[in-house]
């Protein structure tokens, strides 16, 4: 009998093992270059702004930058130019504790603190970095969310800067998301394609064809679970647009599409789809659902007075069209201003009773 040659069939699941193990080890050692490199870069950074710059901006040292840029890049490479140099020192600056940089550099590279450092608010950096940590961004995805102003967008830049401040703490600490981090206003919806004129079942229809896309605009962490849920109450019969899950949050969350502006009305029709979920389809370990209204037009007096987010409801505008960025921005800066102020002035009322 001769004897049966190998082949490439009877040792395909060794050859997928080998496979995997070399894939995988190939990623773990760039992933530890690249936070090693990371690391290296901040303490650069650190160095020089201390026993150089004595801790003044980077802008003052333009001579010394240039020579210890020649002697670096004379040795190591174009890594260490001028400009490099200067990034380094801003690195540093904007993230002077190495011990969080050392837990960000877990989940993020060089490449996602580069598009961070050029942000001017430190809590924007700060709300970028960590959620590019918790929700394992790309560098595309970073870039993508800085371009449609995500962080203005969320209700949670709307607040003052020391309770910004601890919630962004928190979110280091605990890795545990709050509502105000996952809802925005604006949405924008550009992606569906959407006519000049078009009814409510056209837009849940396009949002149902690329639910992907929606999902990602939503946010990371989102879901889908159904689509005009039924709700018996009584003798009748109610359908909510959309029912979603959100795992960060480990709620669900009920979605309704308005074509018009906002109306009050849409409050109360909310509250009762949130009592029927918490009652019927709440599983336990869950917190109790959360309501999401997008409408064409919201009036932010209307929802203020109407206290929707005390009955767990969050009012939200989207744009169909893709908005003039510079408009967008103003309109934010604005919107945050008003409700920062409303915030000051509703802590200043709390702290006379």
């Amino acid at each position: 009998m001769s004897k049966q040659t190998p082949t490439l069939r009877t040792n395909a699941p060794l050859l997928e093992d080998l496979r995997a193990l070399i894939e995988q080890t190939r990623w773990q050692t760039a992933h530890a270059v690249n936070s090693a490199l990371t690391l290296l870069y901040w303490r650069v950074g650190q160095r020089i702004r201390r026993e150089v710059l004595l801790d003044k901006r980077a802008d003052y040292g333009t001579q010394i930058f240039a020579t210890l840029s020649q002697e670096l890049t004379k040795d190591y490479g174009k890594g260490f130019s001028e400009s490099a140099l200067t990034r380094m020192v801003k690195f540093a600056e904007v993230f002077p504790d190495e011990q969080i940089v050392v837990t960000l550099i877990r989940q993020l590279s060089w490449s996602h603190f580069i598009e961070i450092l050029p942000l001017k608010q430190p809590l924007e950096r700060e709300y970028y970095a960590q959620m590019c940590s918790i929700e394992r961004w790309s560098v595309r995805t970073l870039r993508e969310r800085i371009a449609s102003q995500l962080y203005l967008r969320t209700n949670i830049s709307k607040k003052p800067e020391a309770i910004v401040d601890h919630e962004l703490k928190s979110l280091r600490a605990t890795g545990q998301m709050t509502p105000d981090m996952v809802f925005r206003d604006p949405y924008v919806l550009d992606f569906l394609g959407l006519p000049d004129h078009y009814s409510e079942s056209d837009l849940e229809n396009r949002i149902l064809a690329d639910m992907e896309r929606f999902l990602l605009e939503l946010g990371s962490g989102f879901s889908f679970v159904a689509r005009q849920k039924r709700m018996s109450v009584g003798a009748d019969d109610f359908y909510l647009d959309l029912l979603l899950y959100h795992r960060h949050l480990r709620r669900l969350v009920a979605l309704e599409l308005k074509l018009e502006k906002f109306q009050p009305a849409h409050k109360g029709q909310m509250e009762l789809y949130l009592r029927w979920l918490d009652k019927h389809e709440r599983a336990a370990g869950e917190e109790a659902p959360i309501g999401l209204i997008l409408c064409a037009q919201a009036d932010s007096e209307q929802v203020e007075l109407l206290d929707v987010q005390g009955s767990n409801i969050r009012v939200a505008e989207y744009l169909a069209h893709i908005p003039d960025m510079k408009l967008l921005r103003e309109q934010l800066h604005r919107s945050l201003l008003h409700a920062q102020e409303q915030s000051h002035v509703a802590l200043k009322r709390d702290s006379k009773t």
